[in-house]
């Protein structure tokens, strides 16, 4: 039995957590669930009472949510190199950049999906402030390159990476050379191309 036992969809977030697996490179398990079925179902909802996609089973330990599980994986695979060291000072770049990306920039690019409108003189109330702002500090983070820590790839690239990825192909994130660049760059290792495939390969297989 693996130690680790990975809970997804192929259409789902799970993708990212699919790429850091591949990333880490030491065996898991995959077990493929269903939207609104396997899910939904009792025995899952032990796993994340949410009912939602992804969640990692790693010993006796479970973890949920997709920014939670990279980081937990790059700290209990430090040997793997995919977060700065303890006395970096990209260190802290990688923790503001992931949970920037969990945060501020998830929730504007969900508002720019729903045409979720924030009233004038109300940005202070919500995490984001605007949508222009948020896609400006990321810009900004990113110049120096070649990855958000600087020369260091990191589980906050994983999920950075797949969000502007994601982003730019549904109309989430305007589009914008350097955001292009980055993606490109972060999408072309082997670990997220196997990721790519095994998902492609599993809707193949399994769509009606």
């Amino acid at each position: 039995m693996n130690d680790l036992v990975f809970y997804t969809n192929p259409q789902s977030r799970g993708r990212i957590v699919h790429w850091m697996l591949e990333e880490i490179s030491e065996p898991y398990e995959t077990i493929w669930l269903e939207f609104g079925a396997t899910m939904k179902n009792a025995e899952y909802l032990t796993v994340n009472p949410m009912g939602k996609v992804p969640a990692l089973k790693h010993g006796a330990a479970f973890i949920t949510e997709t920014p939670a599980i990279c980081a937990y994986l790059a700290d209990h695979f430090p040997e793997k190199n995919l977060l700065p060291a303890l006395n970096h000072p990209a260190r802290a770049d990688y923790f503001r950049w992931l949970f920037f990306a969990a945060g501020p920039l998830e929730q504007a690019m969900t508002a720019k999906a729903l045409d979720w409108q924030v009233p004038e003189g109300k940005q202070g109330f919500v995490g984001f402030g605007s949508y222009a702002a948020t896609l400006a500090a990321v810009e900004k983070a990113l110049q120096p390159g070649p990855y958000i820590c600087g020369a260091q790839f990191t589980a906050a690239d994983v999920y950075l990476g797949s969000q502007l990825g994601w982003g730019m192909m549904f109309g989430t994130i305007e589009k914008h050379p350097l955001f292009e660049d980055y993606v490109a760059r972060v999408y072309s290792r082997p670990a997220a191309l196997k990721a790519i495939r095994l998902n492609e390969e599993y809707l193949q297989h399994h769509q009606a």
